[in-house]
């Protein structure tokens, strides 16, 4: 690993620290050009997708990138570079399925979090009003969804949280189980947070077992663009209502398709990665 061309840098308190800056910059950055559009210009585009969209992608740039020069450049000498090989046709098939179980089982807890109710009621309204602003814009959904969302979240969560915390010496499983509930709890809301947090497992998996950054991107779009085919194509929220299926049923579904696939993924597919 000492001739790899992909640093060895760690993530603790200090890298979390500079994420949290990186953050804050980019959001002050965003909020200036949101007061500068309604006072200078008379132009009121703050909760426009397409200003939501550009915001996201400069404040995810400016996390990374000070990550980058602030922690890996300084402490490796090497700049931050991950791996995004391909991998055998094989495993493919084996972790579409397990992902695809986990987001039927990930469904079925979320539907038992509350919507109505003192609290649930008024935050699920609010979220509710969030998302409409993207559906009327599908086009500016699918890039963040699908395509920037993908990117920007498996690089940090999985990137450089997950793969940090390794380097740092952190057991495997709880670096994978860290970098999910953190990746759930960026969400803002308890009802992505169940489901992004059990993706997230996935996603962990599978890029600590293969090394390839590809792997859960695509399975990180795979999951977003099922959501955006479910909301509109059969104007459903749910695989369940899609399918005109008893919750307990897609629950059931999606314990065997992950149990299975989980199996021959993690413990009979002997193909290994590494990074050199």
């Amino acid at each position: 690993m000492e001739n790899s061309k992909y640093p060895n840098y760690i993530f603790d308190w200090l890298g979390g620290l500079i994420l949290f800056l990186g953050y804050v910059i980019g959001s002050m950055f965003v909020g200036f050009a949101g007061l500068a559009g309604k006072f200078i210009f008379k132009l009121d585009f703050v909760q426009k997708p397409w200003f939501l969209m550009i915001s996201n992608a400069i404040v995810f740039c400016l996390m990374i990138a000070a990550f980058d020069f602030l922690m890996v450049r300084q402490k490796t000498g090497k700049k931050l570079n991950f791996n995004f090989s391909p991998t055998n046709f094989y495993t493919y098939l084996l972790i579409f399925p397990m992902m695809l179980g986990m987001m039927f089982i990930g469904e079925f807890i979320t539907s038992q979090i509350p919507t109505t109710g003192p609290f649930f009621g008024d935050f699920y309204k609010f979220f509710e009003r969030i998302m409409e602003g993207f559906i009327n814009d599908p086009i500016i959904m699918v890039i963040m969804a699908v395509i920037m969302a993908p990117i920007f979240e498996e690089i940090i969560f999985r990137g450089i949280i997950q793969k940090g915390l390794i380097n740092n010496g952190v057991e495997p499983w709880k670096a994978i189980l860290l970098a999910s509930v953190l990746f759930g709890l960026i969400h803002g809301n308890p009802w992505q947070f169940v489901g992004a947090t059990l993706l997230g497992c996935v996603l962990g998996l599978v890029y600590y077992k293969t090394k390839s950054l590809l792997l859960p991107m695509l399975l990180h779009g795979f999951n977003n663009l099922c959501s955006a085919v479910l909301i509109f194509y059969t104007q459903k929220e749910s695989f369940a209502e899609a399918f005109e299926m008893q919750g307990w049923m897609i629950l059931v579904i999606g314990i065997v398709l992950f149990s299975v696939f989980f199996y021959l993924f993690a413990f009979k597919n002997k193909v290994r990665y590494t990074e050199s």
